[in-house]
């Protein structure tokens, strides 16, 4: 039986297509002998199997795509943008971020006693400083032993910024002051000014002053003062009720009464026992009374005077008193 001619890639007589031919120099595969098998033992009525894929050979690229990729790798593409951060989560409301809230109060805190801290290092410098040279001049002045204490209000640093003290207090050791053995001063003065000018260091609205003066010191000052009759003086009391004191000299005496005339502090002599007379007592006991008073700076006068079983208390003040530059009184120079 003669085949008719076919064309490469048509379905033969037994419904095959035909593969197409193969390139030169390639061997032809055998058929496989299964599919020979396979073809002569299928039934008559079964129809012909589905034709298989042409097989396709890949193709060989071409210049233009060598070109094509060597340009790739020479200039690559840039790389993609970064993917946008995600978007922040709102706080839930109603809920406060503590951690913030905590920082905040943190830091409140600190810069508060920091604050804190350095005005109350200023405030006893300050105080320190101060306590220093007021001392200074008060030990001076009543030539004894000073404690001085400060007001309060407003606080400290203020008033040795603006130099405006509104309450000085001003207590002596009791030794003495000044020329007056076994005497004790406790001095208030009240709105100091610290303004220099020509004529003074400042001003002092108010001062009072109590002066106790005990009756063992008052026998040491007349006998310290008055050679001549204060070395006759044997002891020293005091009669409250009558307001009066009494010099004791062996079996003689003098009575004086502690007055108050023009600011003065005086011993007005009211009898004498002995043979010394009485004009000659009062001109010695002026002359002790008259050093007293000169002495006393800053405008001071007695305003009133009290015997006690003790002794003798003065009262004593002052009104917008100067203070004396250090020319006039050197104890005031370091202010």
């Amino acid at each position: 039986m003669t085949r008719p001619p076919q064309h490469p890639g048509q379905p033969d007589w037994r419904g095959r297509g035909q593969p197409p031919p193969r390139p030169p120099g390639r061997p032809v595969p055998p058929e496989a002998p299964t599919e020979q098998i396979r073809a002569r033992q299928r039934p008559p009525n079964v129809g012909p199997p589905p034709p298989s894929p042409p097989q396709r050979y890949p193709r060989p690229p071409s210049p233009a795509d060598v070109r094509t990729t060597q340009q790739f790798e020479r200039y690559p593409p840039p790389p993609p943008p970064p993917p946008p951060p995600p978007p922040e989560q709102p706080a839930a409301p109603g809920k406060p971020r503590r951690r913030n809230r905590t920082t905040v109060i943190l830091t409140a805190i600190i810069v508060v006693a920091l604050l804190v801290g350095g005005l109350a290092g200023g405030e006893l410098y300050a105080r320190q400083r101060a306590d220093s040279i007021l001392t200074e001049v008060a030990q001076c002045v009543v030539e004894d032993g000073a404690t001085i204490s400060f007001g309060v209000n407003p606080p400290f640093l203020w008033q040795h910024i603006t130099g405006h003290y509104t309450n000085i207090s001003v207590v002596t050791a009791g030794d003495r002051v000044q020329s007056a053995d076994g005497m004790t001063a406790d001095v208030t003065l009240k709105d100091v000014r610290l303004q220099e000018t020509a004529d003074s260091k400042g001003t002092i609205g108010s001062l009072e002053a109590t002066l106790s003066w005990k009756s063992a010191g008052i026998k040491d000052t007349v006998a310290e003062n008055l050679p001549g009759v204060g070395n006759l003086i044997t002891g020293v009391t005091t009669e409250p009720g009558a307001g009066t004191v009494v010099l004791q000299a062996g079996d003689n005496s003098v009575t004086a009464k502690p007055v108050v005339a023009d600011g003065d502090l005086n011993l007005e002599v009211l009898e004498v026992v002995g043979p010394l007379p009485k004009d000659a007592v009062q001109s010695a006991l002026n002359d002790l009374t008259k050093k007293l008073n000169d002495n006393y700076p800053l405008g001071i006068h007695a305003d009133s005077v009290e015997v006690t079983d003790g002794g003798v208390v003065g009262k004593f003040s002052s009104q917008n008193a100067s203070i004396p530059r250090e020319d006039d009184n050197p104890c005031f120079a370091r202010l």
